[in-house]
């Protein structure tokens, strides 16, 4: 999951001023960690905290962590800006302690039908969460679906949260591919090469999962799958959390001096949900963060 962090990060100034190459710092002095983020954050720590997968307590977790983040680089989609700030609100009669009726009136929010790239841009920690494939896909498509309920904005989640499980449980790239392509339907014929000169910004899952995941298939180790990811452009905080996430699970080996670059620049809440799920997944890449990171 801290890949995604890490992905996000970097990616984070060439949102709007894509590059369309790999050779850049990998750490711009104003890149820092965007609403991706707060809402990766988000879904851990309802997955660590909630073990009945209570959608209300995901619904209330996002509400909670917009909130406190509230103006994190780059900023909600509008349409998750509007589940966010404007619910619906219901008026239901209800009963004191001491038998006097008031009204009370409580804050609703509905899935909005959404195909957006964030669905799948939060789901890392589902990823690592669970002990199969179908337990994966399953709780993938409940985060996804407080909000993202249209097909396409599930199968992203899906999608991701899959290729994170079977990264992390030892499968080959190609077995990875395979199934994606088989079960999602998403094209992963192309190379970056191919994608890089044409593609432009794109807040889908339909437009930017694909493009994340081949850029992940392309890489050669952690760094190369970010650079490979910002490379494309696009909406590329999110294409790079994404394909970032998923280069984690598999190469299982971030550079030191990546996650202090990154490490420094989070909120200590981030810091401890990170920790914590690390130390509850059993996995253990929290261990490469510098000692310096603690100062």
């Amino acid at each position: 999951m801290l890949g995604a962090i890490i992905g996000d990060t970097v990616g984070s100034v060439y949102e709007f001023e894509n590059i369309k190459t790999t050779e850049f710092d990998l750490f711009a002095p104003d890149c820092d960690y965007t609403d991706d983020s707060v809402m990766t954050m988000a879904v851990a720590d309802w997955l660590l905290n909630d073990k009945t997968r209570n959608t209300q307590a995901l619904v209330d977790t996002f509400v909670y962590f917009a909130n406190k983040y509230p103006c994190p680089m780059g900023g909600y989609g509008s349409g998750f800006h509007r589940w966010l700030t404007s619910p619906d609100i219901s008026f239901d009669e209800a009963v004191r302690d001491d038998g006097t009726k008031y009204i009370a009136f409580k804050e609703m929010r509905k899935p909005y039908n959404s195909w957006g790239n964030g669905s799948a841009m939060r789901t890392s920690a589902v990823g690592w969460m669970f002990d199969t494939l179908e337990e994966t896909e399953r709780i993938a498509a409940l985060q996804a679906g407080i909000t993202h309920n249209h097909p396409e904005g599930i199968k992203g989640a899906q999608a991701v949260s899959a290729a994170i499980f079977m990264a992390r449980n030892g499968m080959t790239k190609e077995d990875i591919k395979l199934y994606i392509e088989s079960k999602y339907g998403y094209d992963l014929s192309k190379t970056c090469d191919e994608i890089r000169p044409y593609y432009e910004y794109n807040e889908s899952c339909q437009g930017t999962v694909p493009q994340a995941m081949i850029a992940f298939f392309e890489s050669t180790d952690f760094e190369s799958c970010v650079r490979l990811a910002v490379s494309l452009g696009g909406d590329c905080d999110t294409l790079t959390c994404i394909a970032a996430g998923m280069a984690e699970a598999f190469y299982k080996d971030i550079p030191g001096w990546i996650i202090d670059e990154t490490w420094k620049r989070l909120p200590d809440d981030f810091k401890t949900i990170l920790t914590k799920f690390n130390s509850e997944t059993g996995y253990n890449i929290i261990n490469y963060i510098p000692k310096s990171s603690f100062a």
